[in-house]
């Protein structure tokens, strides 16, 4: 059997399969959005009329291969990944993930998972290492089995709400950058509000919000759980901001740094090792589930890996907790280039002041580093902002845990001071790349990273994506350019 034939005859999926099709009976489904990520994060996929639900999952729908790299060209105009000679992927429907979209409940969304064509002459029907949502199941799969524990991850999705031009372009921030500020917060009631209803009718658990420190800024929890869940509400609630920009005529704004002199909008990833627990159905206050269980599930109980010993230190992580952290502090240059993802990114880390990370070191609650223990149980990766794809980035962090984990690496005891003051007192410390273009060099020369969390085209797919983008920045004349240099002469 094929990876496809395997992946359609697990069991337990015939039942939901036939369970998708009852609700799409209950609910009055028309039309289905097959969708998946691509390298960048976007949703991108096919509609499907809901008849053909039963077909669709048993055989799936193609799209070119190239649309896992946003069927985008190079600035040689060369396709990134995939050129036109290549085959079409199959993408087979998740059923767990069915959901109906509120702000339309003639529509529901489908994740799928991307294989290679079941005509190719190689591996027909095989993996399609390009697909960034099914390589972050298998492996977190590969991780549980190898470690016996499991990810668990909660995401600080900040981002901006804009105003939007005569010309459909940014005009600032629909607030001002006051943060905490609850008349700011108030300014955006209308926005906020309809996100969270959104996003509780599809399945987050939504638990606290705030207005930050730049225009129009929001940052909205939703209640960690297992890390593909996680990834995947993080994918939903950025759809869900979209559609309710749409309706507002406003900008739902996920670029990193929008603005310089106010903070940039990061994506903070708060995580923790796990054994055990079970499944338990959030149901959010739904008389009927507009969905699958699945995407109302939320993992609890077990134990916490991350957990201090109180005989040994009641505040440091327990040796777990220590070893994944000696991983992550290994590999973060490299991690830098898949957590910072755009030319953009960068303008974060040289915006002094509004403590960004850009030091490979580790605290409690010290801002100042790229990691901190925010509570017991759990570390604050600060290394990331809100352009990232959460795939590609779990991915990245299982690999470094996992590096940590077998070879017992000791990231060294915590730093309570100031690290800018540290460094002046004598103190040795790797600095994060501060630009793409280095973050992607530091990439290239790890192999634990390249091999485990990019695995085979994969690698290339990004690396062709994103050295193009480094590139084509480094090839434009900007505002700045013709600002500094149109009259430096004579």
């Amino acid at each position: 059997m094929t990876a496809l034939d395997e992946h359609i005859s697990q069991p337990g999926r015939n039942d939901l399969v036939k369970q998708v099709r009852e609700k799409i009976d209950a609910l009055g489904i028309d039309y289905v959005y097959y969708q998946f990520i691509s390298v960048t994060g976007r949703i991108v996929g096919k509609g499907i009329p809901s008849d053909h639900w039963e077909r669709t999952a048993r055989n799936g729908f193609q799209l070119v291969y190239g649309a896992t790299a946003n069927l985008y060209t190079d600035r040689h105009n060369n396709y990134i990944g995939y050129g036109a000679e290549s085959s079409e992927l199959v993408g087979i429907p998740d059923p767990e993930t069915f959901v109906q979209l509120p702000w339309d409940k003639r529509v529901a969304r489908v994740f799928c998972t991307c294989f290679r064509n079941r005509e190719e002459s190689e591996d027909p029907g095989g993996l399609l290492a390009s697909d960034c949502r099914g390589n972050f199941r298998r492996m977190h799969q590969d991780f549980e089995q190898e470690h016996g524990m499991h990810l668990r991850s909660g995401m600080e999705p900040e981002m901006m709400w804009l105003k939007r031009g005569e010309n459909g372009l940014p005009d600032g921030g629909y607030t001002k950058p006051n943060c905490y500020h609850i008349d700011q917060f108030e300014a955006l009631r209308p926005i906020f509000l309809r996100v969270i209803e959104y996003a509780r009718a599809m399945g987050l658990d939504m638990v606290q919000g705030d207005h930050e420190d730049a225009p129009g800024q929001l940052e909205l929890n939703f209640e960690f759980d297992d890390a593909l869940r996680t990834c995947d509400r993080l994918t939903t609630y950025r759809q869900i901001c979209a559609q309710v920009a749409r309706e507002n005529d406003i900008i739902a704004c996920f670029m990193p740094k929008p603005f310089m002199g106010v903070s940039a909008s990061g994506c903070h990833q708060n995580l923790s090792l796990w054994r055990g627990g079970k499944d338990e159905i959030n149901i959010l206050g739904h008389k009927t589930l507009p969905g699958m269980e699945g995407a109302y599930a939320h993992r609890k109980g077990g134990e916490n890996l991350f957990m201090p010993d109180p005989a040994v230190d009641a505040k440091k992580p327990g040796p777990v907790g220590l070893q994944c952290i000696g991983g992550v502090v290994e590999h973060l240059p490299a991690l830098t280039a898949i957590g910072c993802s755009t030319v953009n990114s960068y303008r974060r880390l040289w915006d002094t002041g509004f403590w960004a990370p850009v030091y490979s070191d580790w605290g409690y609650q010290n801002r100042t580093c790229g990691l901190r223990v925010s509570a017991p149980g759990r570390f604050e990766y600060r290394a990331v902002d809100s352009a990232v794809n959460p795939y590609l980035m779990s991915s990245a962090v299982l690999a470094s845990f996992s590096d940590g984990i077998k070879n017992n690496m000791d990231p060294g005891e915590p730093e309570s001071r100031n690290i800018y003051e540290a460094i002046e007192q004598g103190k040795k410390v790797k600095k994060l790349p501060l630009t793409l273009g280095e973050a992607l060099d530091r990439l290239s020369e790890d192999d634990v990273i390249k091999d485990n969390a990019l695995p085979e085209e994969m690698y290339r797919v990004f690396m062709h994506y994103k050295r193009n983008e480094w590139e084509t920045f480094l090839a434009t004349v900007t505002h700045w350019d013709l600002e500094t240099y149109w009259d430096c002469l004579p």
